[in-house]
């Protein structure tokens, strides 16, 4: 059985979490580092979905305007 994939907003949170963790800055260095790479990993996903997401709402906004729209 496959593991489902986070949703946006699971992984908006995660991200969320992370850079409070940093913030604070009372986590051993190590740790700091391997949470810092999770969430640039994490940035980088969060900005694709957007990216496709706006793809998607552009693509879907030209063809309606194109069958006349309202």
């Amino acid at each position: 059985m496959s593991e489902e994939q986070p949703t946006f907003e699971e992984n908006l949170a995660t991200l969320e979490t992370i850079v409070a963790q940093l913030e604070q800055g009372d986590i051993p260095l190590e740790q700091a580092l391997t949470q810092f790479q999770k969430g640039v990993a994490l940035s980088k996903e969060l900005q694709t979905t957007l990216q496709d997401a706006e793809k998607t709402l552009t693509t879907m906004m030209n063809d309606f305007r194109s069958r006349g729209g309202f």
